[in-house]
Order: C-alpha cells, then sequence, then structure tokens
C-alpha cells in the first residue's frame, strides 16, 4: 500500500509532555512532505491554535482537522467545512451547565468566552482548557455566561467543560444527552469532555478532507494517543498509536510506536514511510 496522507493529533502526539516538539519531528514532516505525502493535523484544538502549531512545524499551507473535526480550513476566513451548535443548544446547553461546580469555553474559531469559577481548583481548569489561548486569539472571561449570551449570539463548533466532581461530570453529561439530541458530548484529553454538533468527528474530518483531495482513507496514516482518536485510527490505512496512548487504543491500532517524550511521530516515519519510499524508487 502507498500512503498518500499523514495525519498527526497534537496534544500527547506532535507535542512532547513539556508541550515542545522535537527536532527530529520537524524533520520527519519535512522529509515525508518532499515525498509528496500530504500533511495534516487533526485536534480537539480550536482552528487559531492549530495553525500556529502548524505553522511551527511548516505546514503553513494546509488544510487543518479542527475543533474535533467541527471546523476544516487553510485560512480561518475559508473553512471547506463547517459545523456549528446552533445559538438556541448553547443557550440550553449552558443553563444546564450552570447547575454544575464547572468551568464553561465557549470556543468559536475567533474568539473564546468561559465563565469565572470560584474554586480553588480553577487555576487548574483554566490552565487544561487553555495553555496558550491567549497567544492565539481574545479569551473573554465573564461573570456569567447566560447573562453574557442574553447580549451576545454564539454559534460556536465546540463547547468545552471541566468538572471538579466526578459525579457532577456524569450528572451533566446525561443530562445534555437527555435534554438536547442534536449534540455530542465528547472525552477530550484538555477537558472533562467536549459538546459538538452531533455527527461531528475527527474521523469524519479525515474523510471529508480525503475527499476534497481525492485520497481514501486506506491511503491514510493516522497517529493519535487518546480514546477520541479511535474512530479515525480504526478507519485509516494505517493507523498508528503512541506508545503513551490507552492500552485499549493499542489493541486496536495497527502500529504502535513509540511514546511522544520517545520521538515516537518520528520513528514511525522511518520505519513506515523510507520502507515506502525505497519501495516506490525499486519499481
Amino acid at each position: 500500500m502507498v500512503y498518500q496522507l499523514l495525519a498527526l493529533d497534537i496534544d500527547g502526539t506532535l507535542l512532547r509532555s513539556n508541550h515542545k516538539i522535537d527536532k527530529e519531528t520537524k524533520e520527519a514532516i519535512s522529509y515525508v512532505r518532499e515525498k509528496g505525502v500530504y500533511v495534516t493535523l487533526t485536534t480537539s484544538r480550536n482552528f487559531a491554535s492549530a495553525k500556529k502549531i502548524a505553522r511551527a512545524v511548516k505546514l503553513d499551507d494546509v488544510m487543518l482537522v479542527t475543533h474535533s473535526g467541527a471546523f476544516i480550513a487553510e485560512e480561518v476566513e475559508k473553512p471547506i467545512y463547517e459545523e456549528r451548535i446552533s445559538n438556541e443548544d448553547v443557550n440550553k446547553i449552558v443553563n444546564i451547565l450552570e447547575e454544575f461546580d464547572c468551568h464553561i469555553r465557549i470556543i468559536h474559531e475567533r474568539l473564546a468566552v468561559g465563565n469565572r469559577v470560584k474554586h480553588n481548583n480553577y487555576l487548574s481548569a483554566k490552565m487544561t482548557l487553555g495553555i496558550g489561548d491567549p497567544l492565539f486569539y481574545p479569551v473573554n472571561f465573564v461573570e456569567t455566561l447566560s447573562e453574557y449570551l442574553e447580549k451576545k449570539d454564539l454559534s460556536p463548533p465546540k463547547i468545552d467543560a471541566h468538572f471538579f466532581n466526578e459525579d457532577e461530570r456524569e450528572e451533566a453529561r446525561l443530562m445534555l444527552e437527555e435534554r438536547i439530541p442534536s449534540i455530542s458530548v465528547v472525552r477530550s484529553t484538555k477537558c472533562n469532555f467536549g459538546i459538538l454538533p452531533k455527527g461531528v468527528s475527527k474521523a469524519k474530518g479525515l474523510r471529508i478532507l480525503g475527499e476534497k483531495l481525492g485520497v481514501p482513507v486506506d491511503e491514510m496514516v493516522v497517529i493519535g494517543d487518546a480514546d477520541c482518536d479511535a474512530e479515525m485510527i480504526r478507519q485509516a490505512g494505517l493507523g498508528v498509536a503512541m506508545g503513551n496512548a490507552s492500552y485499549e487504543l493499542k489493541r486496536l491500532a495497527d502500529w504502535v510506536t513509540r511514546s511522544n517524550d520517545q520521538q515516537g511521530v518520528s520513528y514511525m516515519v522511518k520505519e513506515v514511510f523510507r520502507k515506502q519510499m525505497r519501495v516506490q524508487l525499486k519499481r
């Protein structure tokens, strides 16, 4: 099989635990690009954050699958695909979540709005939900999101929530799924869960990107580390789990590479793509 597309998750995959990118990883990405392989990022992060990281690995000119698949674009002004939570549903979601002790972040592709939480663990929530966000686009913190939404309509691709109590998190999840059938509640590496328009996923986003590029999923290599990466790893021609991934994700993957702190991406590229290049040269 000749693979034409390489899709990389960001957190726990492309980035080390210290949120830096290895020189070897950058070189591996440049190597496969020079050989004609399309490289993209697939992430739960917002578009602005993903674009910043894409520039760091010289992927300025590629379409990115962001907001967990709800927003796909090369430039923010020209998305090839976007799904949004309706303004009506945003209000319902916020009203439900405000019944609980949680931090809420409305993730638009141009801005973010979050509620201030009077909690000892608020700093932890703020860091978890928005590492570096202020560097990428405005983040506005307000006392009460429901009051803010009375004055401003928002239809974002995604909403994130961070809870301080597991029982409350589960109660909120069940309540959201029961009362708002047009959304999906998914686990996230950066928060307790993310809320998306129904049917949105990284896997679907990759299929849409593949159709745009003329690349079928069986000619894709996908690398990830989180449970939310499972569907896109399962559907890929070669699904790769990072060494730091869960046991369940490793079981369903075709290949397991090293961890993100052991240059897992560059190791995989050397083992898979350089072998592919040698086969093509022989032909």
